[in-house]
């Protein structure tokens, strides 16, 4: 369907957040500008909600010093921020034929697609998707960024039924994802969490949990089939005594001196214990199965904050402290 409103053929004053050099908050500002018509194969969205994650942060500050090579050696070469948005589109590009105008749609990219703006132009391809129906907003929008490394995770691991799975970090956004895309397969699951949220990650699908301030998950008795560190605090050190015969450890972050990945390619090799490096799948694998997940009510993201648009430096403080829970939102 080709664009039918006037907003297809006029430029549109909105506000966007953008950074024009790596660093912390401080870089950001909240500019107004002008927005053109969409090209050809592109919709034209009014954004709803957006998430800051672990990723936006790695984009914003260029670390670690891969993402400089990924979105920009000196300066980014993409001023926009925002890896993920919610929102309903306004315009469609004339030849654009599978979405049109009142079609809500979710996206998401790693290296980032301006979601964190009033409105944005994006091309027609594997990172986007429609919203089913039911499923609001703010519910799309803060699903996404955590599932989609979570089902890095869960694909990559040979999960059967009767092992045991450790999650540490079970509270953030891949975390809680993971826990609820792993729970309704037959297995026995811990989960890490300070004392407050011991609770919630039970709901969450946990059948025991660990308080991390309390000890060190690695410093147990248990063993496991797989331990997933969600957060990238444990190392391979700690976490080989830990696995069964044939177990697997697979973390977030590249480790010490960027062990994981270098371990990861020895240990296929190998038919003990291995490390598994989460390389993230293609959306056109993920944002269909999250879609799927939300639908069937499989997955429900956590919330932890809500920001404005004009407020969005203080949520990347926030973020960055590496205490939030779930997902912190802007709500446009």
């Amino acid at each position: 369907m080709g664009a039918t409103l006037s907003l297809s053929s006029i430029c549109i004053n909105m506000r966007a957040a953008i950074r024009k050099r790596y660093g912390g908050p401080e870089v950001i500002n909240v500019i107004e500008t002008d927005l053109p018509p969409p090209a050809a194969d592109q919709i034209q969205v009014k954004v709803q909600a957006s998430t800051v994650n672990r990723t936006d942060c790695a984009n914003l500050t260029g670390q670690p010093l891969i993402m400089h090579f990924v979105l920009g050696i000196r300066t980014p070469r993409d001023v926009r921020i925002g890896v993920d948005f919610a929102g309903e589109i306004v315009a469609v590009g004339s030849a654009v034929t599978e979405y049109q105008v009142s079609d809500r749609i979710v996206g998401f990219a790693d290296t980032g697609l301006g979601g964190q703006a009033e409105m944005l132009n994006i091309k027609i391809g594997k990172h986007i998707i429609k919203i089913p129906e039911g499923i609001d907003y703010v519910s799309a929008a803060a699903a996404v960024e955590g599932a989609h490394y979570a089902y890095s995770f869960i694909e990559r691991a040979d999960i059967r039924a009767g092992q045991k799975v450790l999650v540490n970090g079970a509270t953030g956004a891949i975390g809680s994802a993971l826990l609820q895309l792993i729970r309704p397969l037959d297995i026995h699951i811990t989960g890490t969490a300070d004392t407050e949220h011991q609770e919630l990650i039970r709901s969450l699908g946990a059948d025991e949990t660990i308080d991390y301030t309390q000890t060190n998950f690695w410093e147990q008795n248990e063993k496991y089939d797989h331990i997933f560190d969600a957060v990238g605090k444990s190392r391979w050190g700690h976490c080989k005594p830990l696995l069964n015969t044939f177990g697997s450890y697979t973390s977030s972050e590249l480790g010490p001196r960027a062990e994981n990945p270098v371990l990861s390619l020895f240990s296929f090799w190998t038919r003990d214990k291995q490390v598994h490096f989460p390389i993230p799948y293609s959306t056109e694998k993920t944002l269909p199965y999250i879609m799927d997940a939300l639908n069937r009510e499989i997955l429900t993201p956590v919330i932890d904050r809500v920001h404005s648009l004009s407020d969005i430096a203080e949520a990347y403080r926030y973020v960055m402290t590496g205490q939030k829970i779930g997902n912190v939102l802007i709500k446009h």
